[in-house]
């Protein structure tokens, strides 16, 4: 396999109070995840980029490039619904120091599987970055059409697979593209251990939980699959349960997450954004509290 395997983390935007971004939290993010040993890491919508304006966008890309350093591959998500919007995305996050690309295909007015071969086609030419394909509920890929993708665009290397059920497409796109193309998990990664089985190469989850996620990968590999479901089961899965609720809580509980371990300042989630009711907000507080919850990190 050419593509990209093991941990990846999508990493959180952290803001001030007032909704600038707070480049310190960042850094800090960046550091403790990095030294977690994850295989890479990611900017997407798990970063809120739909709601950060172009500058801010390159900005961000830039710290995290610098940091970064080379040290991992670097994915930078430039999905768009038209072309050129998506070729002008991609061809800035290449100059910023991304080393990836992953895109899903445009979703707006969804053209057909030939569109999306042209679309994918013209930011393999203009950028020559390998490419991660994001299967996702809002624009669906099935495994024949990821078959064509991988013959007629081969910078497309990697598929992260994100539609329900999430065990049953992954298995489905193994089923059909074998070694040719990588398949990751996704959808927040609680079902690892059954993705794993079944032929994923990793999973893409939040930059909060990069150690637990990465004590997971390294039970699977090592064949001890019992330790990696008690670490899903009694670390990940509480949070995901909570997050995934509705909305967009997620947010909210992987950046308390992050505010509870000093990586960062404020758990401020950009609007728009339903911001928890009282009971929700109570229920963060002692999911965060929980002491076999606490950041592996910080122990000891």
């Amino acid at each position: 396999m050419s593509g990209m395997t093991g941990i990846v983390p999508i990493l959180l935007t952290p803001f001030t109070d007032d909704g600038a971004i707070d480049e310190t939290s960042l850094a800090r993010e960046v550091e403790a995840t990095l030294d977690t040993g994850v295989h890479g890491l990611g900017i997407a919508i798990g970063s809120e980029i739909f709601k950060l304006t172009p500058d801010e966008r390159l900005s961000l890309l830039r710290q995290v490039a610098r940091q970064v350093d080379g040290a991992v591959p670097l994915v930078m998500n430039t999905s768009a619904p038209g072309t050129d919007v998506a070729v002008r995305l991609s061809v800035d996050a290449a100059e910023a120091g991304a080393t990836r690309l992953m895109i899903w295909p445009p979703d707006f007015f969804p053209t057909g599987p030939d569109s999306v071969i042209e679309h994918l086609s013209r930011i393999a030419a203009a950028t020559g970055l390998p490419i991660v394909l994001q299967d996702v509920p809002q624009s669906p890929i099935p495994p024949s059409l990821a078959l064509r993708i991988m013959q007629d665009v081969p910078s497309v290397d990697t598929i992260k697979v994100e539609t329900q059920p999430n065990v049953e497409q992954v298995r489905a796109m193994v089923g059909a593209v074998g070694d040719s193309l990588t398949v990751l998990g996704g959808a927040g990664g609680g079902t690892l251990v059954e993705e794993y089985r079944r032929g994923a190469r990793g999973t893409m989850p939040f930059a909060s939980q990069a150690a637990d996620f990465m004590a997971a990968w390294t039970a699977l590999e090592s064949g001890d699959v019992a330790a990696a479901e008690q670490i899903i089961e009694t670390r990940i899965l509480p949070v995901s349960r909570l997050g995934f609720q509705g909305r967009d809580l997620f947010y909210h509980v992987h950046k308390a997450l992050l505010l509870r371990d000093g990586i960062f300042d404020t758990a401020h989630v950009r609007a728009p954004t339903h911001r928890p009711d009282d009971t929700t907000l109570a229920e963060i507080a002692r999911l965060v509290a929980r002491p076999e919850l606490a950041n592996p990190a910080k122990k000891g």
